[in-house]
């Protein structure tokens, strides 16, 4: 029977990723000189697990560089070779080179030998440079060793081993290549045959190499599974010459021990002349360390590929999901059994199983949609790396200051705000942070700060990027504005309006073109993306002080509260986090100003209004005066207008459907529902919906001129 691998490939990607980053987080904390025994520990075990995966699955060229790294990050750990600076970076290089190849691997695609063949050079070059001395420690007792003339090992599958695609006798068998082997099966846990699980590992093995083979030689053969097994390895010595004393009683191996000879065994014959066995001197090896690695790789595994077609679900999350659908198999029931004789006597139990399957559906509802919850540090993972790269490479000294990463949002809000928020970041440490020059000049300290923050508020999650730097320039974005006509010269705008202009597709205030970015180059993008998950970015900005630029998302793209609205026998819901107020105009409240079209004002501000009825094209409707039907003032990208509906007809949850997966993308409309009468409603797209808007009456709706009262 051939087991088909491939089926594994996409676990060992996810697991690899994973790897990956716990990789570049320990390598990006390591402070040069200093030793911190665990981080490395974390390190070591997650390239010793990418190199044992990608050798099993046959990916060797992943394998082979990764045992480089490897091999640096072993002489770290057992002091051998200091902690340095440019040893972490070429470790650092290294993650990226190996994320590239496991990239290829998993996509099918080509990577680029010469880059891979010049780091592992590179790592070559590093592990034959002379590593620091380190003193041995003084032992007492004489001065040389007796030699090596094999190993002992203690071989005990855990009973699950078997499930896991493994087999015990793989193992011998390795074993049998590197020498003469003496293999004993204990075989005292098996049970009586009607008990015997057969998928169950039951024998353990005590094994003898006649080989004075390295140690790291036998490691690599237990390396796939050391995590589902227990062993030892104990060096086998020869008797030192002249002493026929066996060794000295009491000294422990280390790892489990053999059982006593009493107990039931199978001898494996070994291969003919088998020398006889010498004296052993069992000597206890650093068992501490060794149990570490075999530990598990821990909780703090992040996916590193955005756009994984998988996700990882907290085993109570699941647990809670499964009660929940017993609660509903059991109203179910419930309410079967009310319909099979019913009658008026059983309205009142019929109106209570009814109330509880709306209780227990809604709660169903919230734990499903919690699956998709992931923390918001799958995305933030990646800025330590960007500061720590982009920071050498502008001659800065910046900190990141990282908050609220355990907050919770759903995974495709997660995958499409990755790239907006790298654009921010650069932005931060380019334009952002000054020189530190230029810093200690203002009486800052040489360490600018870039803080990225993330928290919930009103049903949203809000996500800041703060920088202590020297803020928006007003003039400077002002009179590129002029320059370009997007202003007029005598135009009157606010700190706000002026800052808003960043986002006008292709503004820079930048002399030059920086590689890194531009102020505003691509600003236009970042907010059409956050607009399309149904969010909003403002700015906050103070001369010499720095910056901040703040994210609103819904904490789900799958479900949205929403205000309904009612345009002729139309339904349309507005998404609540757009809405500011909604009113009833006067007819004083309502202006016309040449060139602008409908305007009403609100509380010193004229507003521009926006009639759904024209928009989409709807013949008869209710109400055709202003001040007979009802203003809901929305916002989008940073401007407000009021939209003119019929009615209001209340709030509610709806759960999104895709109108451009079902029909085509429609402007102005980000989606549909069904309402509780079976009918649909579609859903507004604010932003979309002022840009249509514009096109339909030929200006800008969503203008808000600060016209005088």
């Amino acid at each position: 029977m051939t087991i088909d691998m491939a089926q594994f490939h996409q676990v060992f990607f996810e697991e690899s990723f994973e790897g990956l980053d716990i990789m570049e987080r320990g390598l990006l904390d390591m402070d040069p000189g200093a030793v911190d025994a665990e981080a490395i520990n974390a390190i070591f075990r997650a390239a010793h697990s990418i190199k044992g995966g990608s050798g099993t699955f046959g990916f060797h060229a992943v394998s082979e560089f990764t045992h480089a790294m490897e091999t640096l990050l072993d002489q770290m750990r057992d002091g051998r070779r200091p902690v340095s600076a440019p040893d972490v970076d070429g470790l650092l290089q290294s993650v990226d080179v190996l994320r590239e190849m496991l990239t290829a691997a998993r996509d099918g695609g080509e990577v680029d030998a010469a880059r891979v063949a010049a780091q592992r050079e590179r790592l070559e070059h590093i592990l034959a440079e002379d590593a620091e001395a380190v003193p041995a420690p003084a032992v007492d007792g004489p001065a040389e060793e007796p030699p090596l003339t094999g190993w002992h090992i203690v071989f005990r599958p855990h009973p699950h081993l078997l499930r896991t695609g493994n087999d015990p006798l793989r193992i011998v068998r390795e074993l049998a290549t590197l020498g003469e082997l003496e293999a004993v099966c204990d075989t005292s846990l098996l049970p009586r045959l009607s008990l015997l699980e057969p998928e169950d590992s039951y024998l353990s093995w005590d094994l003898r190499l006649r080989a004075p083979v390295a140690k790291s030689a036998i490691d690599e053969v237990f390396e796939w599974v050391e995590d589902d097994c227990d062993f030892a390895v104990m060096p086998i010595l020869a008797e030192p010459s002249g002493s026929g004393a066996p060794p000295a009683d009491g000294v422990a191996a280390a790892g489990p021990q053999p059982e006593a000879a009493a107990q039931p065994t199978a001898v494996v014959p070994a291969p003919d002349g088998v020398v006889p066995e010498p004296s052993l001197q069992v000597v206890p090896e650093a068992s501490e360390r060794r149990q570490g690695e075999r530990r598990a790789l821990g909780d703090r595994r992040q996916a590193g590929a955005s756009g994984s077609s998988s996700i990882r679900v907290d085993i109570d999350k699941i647990d809670a999901l499964i009660n929940m659908v017993g609660e509903l198999v059991i109203t179910q029931s419930m309410l079967g059994l009310l319909g099979e004789d019913f009658d008026m006597s059983r309205v009142e139990r019929l109106k209570e199983g009814l109330n509880q399957l709306e209780r227990h559906t809604r709660e169903l509802q919230e734990r499903v949609m919690q699956i998709r919850m992931l923390p918001i540090s799958f995305t933030f993972s990646r800025f330590p790396r960007l500061v720590h790269d982009l920071s050498a490479k502008l001659g800065k000294k910046i900190e990141l200051k990282m908050t609220g990463e355990h907050t919770e949002v759903d995974k495709t809000v997660i995958e499409k705000i990755g790239d907006p928020l790298v654009h921010l970041v650069r932005n931060s440490l380019d334009h952002g942070i000054e020189s530190p020059a230029e810093r200690r000049a203002a009486g800052k300290p040489e360490t600018g700060t870039v803080q990225l923050n993330a928290f919930h508020r009103g049903g949203n999650i809000v996500i800041e990027i703060r920088d202590d730097g020297r803020g928006l320039n007003r003039d400077r974005i002002l009179q590129k504005a002029v320059e370009r006509e997007l202003v007029g010269a005598d135009q009157h705008l606010s700190d706000q309006q002026i800052y808003e202009l960043i986002f006008q597709p292709g503004f820079s205030t930048a002399d030059q073109v920086s590689d890194v970015s531009g102020r505003g180059v691509g600003m236009d993008v970042v907010r059409r993306n956050i607009n399309e998950l149904g969010g909003s970015i403002d700015i906050e900005s103070h001369a010499g002080r720095g910056s901040a630029m703040v994210i609103r998302l819904p904490l789900t793209l799958a479900i949205l509260d929403g205000q309904s609205v009612r345009v002729a026998d139309e339904t349309y819901i507005v998404p609540l986090v757009s809405i500011v107020e909604s009113i009833q105009v006067q007819p004083n409240m309502i202006n016309r100003v040449a060139g602008r079209g409908e305007t009403f004002k609100l509380r010193g501000e004229y507003l521009p209004v926006l009639r759904l009825h024209a928009v989409f094209g709807i013949a008869n409707p209710r109400a055709r005066q202003l001040h007979e039907g009802l203003l809901v003032i929305v916002e989008g990208d940073g401007r407000r207008c009021g939209l003119f509906v019929d009615d209001l007809l209340g709030q509610q949850q709806v759960v999104i459907k895709s109108l451009e997966a079902n029909y085509h993308r429609v402007e102005g409309i980000s989606g549909a529902t069904i309402l509780g009468d079976g009918s649909v409603a579609l859903i507004l797209d604010i932003p979309s919906l002022l840009r249509l808007g514009k096109q339909q009456r030929g200006h800008d709706v969503a203008a808000v001129l600060p016209l005088s009262a």
